[in-house]
């Protein structure tokens, strides 16, 4: 898979979140770079795994 961002490493949770659900990677793959940085920003409040797999599947919606 190639790097969906440039700037900032995508954080592991997120990757790992994205990984497991193609739907939200496509979804995250989409945005401007804006807004993948927003939800890079948003993702450091997150403090554990099912937070991250729900605010992924968030994406969504």
């Amino acid at each position: 898979m190639s790097n969906l961002i440039d700037g900032p490493e995508m954080p592991l949770g997120l990757g790992m979140a994205l990984g497991q659900n193609l739907q939200a990677m496509n979804r995250f793959a989409n945005m401007t770079p804006e807004e993948q940085q927003a939800v890079i920003a948003h993702t450091h409040s997150i403090a554990s795994k099912e937070e991250m797999q729900a605010y992924v599947q968030s994406l969504l919606q």
